[in-house]
């Protein structure tokens, strides 16, 4: 990749990963039902595995859609199912007081592997490998997981403050089910664009 594309890849990150979507909405929901720091494996399980995501995709995954495109059909249906399955986990988050030993934020893991089913994921590796490693050589692909990875964890992290923040205000149960009934219904209107497409 010349490196005069470099700011380009910067901004194209930022602007990805800090607008909302599935990640960005769990994350302040995740904020505000269990503050920030409980919240951190989440926040590096979504930085490393779009690093992984995108290594596997600059390095050949894309030629695996591009040759069987029911697979693209398959993953939207996949991603959708399991996304509503989550807005409706965290529309019937407990609030904090009531909260069961159950309750707990996203791991590392299961961040990382959310990924796979994440639409905006997808969308937004498949166009910055498209833009800015075409080619796909180690080096374009490295620096794009470079650029990703440095870039999200201070912007998506401000979106699991921001839902700390907002648990001052969500001080009874009725506002943090309100609260998290919101949410869950921003994240289904998340998927208005994917199923539109």
């Amino acid at each position: 990749m010349d490196m005069q594309y470099l700011p380009a890849l910067a901004l194209f990150s930022l602007v990805q990963t800090g607008t909302p979507g599935p990640n960005n909405l769990m994350l302040l929901a995740s904020g505000a039902n269990f503050g920030y720091r409980r919240t951190v494996p989440h926040i590096l399980g979504i930085a490393c595995g779009m690093a992984v995501m995108i290594l596997l995709v600059g390095m050949g995954l894309m030629r695996a859609f591009d040759a069987v495109p029911v697979l693209y059909t398959v993953l939207k249906a996949a991603s959708v199912t399991y996304l509503l399955w989550l807005a409706w986990k965290i529309a019937h988050a407990a609030p904090p007081e009531g909260r069961d030993t159950t309750g707990r934020p996203m791991t590392l893991l299961q961040a990382a592997l959310f990924q796979w089913v994440n639409p905006k994921a997808w969308s937004m590796v498949l166009a910055a490998i498209t833009l800015y490693a075409p080619g796909r050589d180690l080096t374009a692909v490295g620096i794009v997981i470079a650029t990703f990875f440095l870039i999200s964890i201070p912007v998506i992290s401000v979106w699991t403050a921001a839902g700390q923040q907002a648990r001052r205000l969500l001080s009874n149960p009725a506002r943090i089910r309100t609260f998290n009934w919101t949410m869950a219904g921003l994240l289904v209107l998340s998927l208005v664009p994917v199923l539109l497409h």
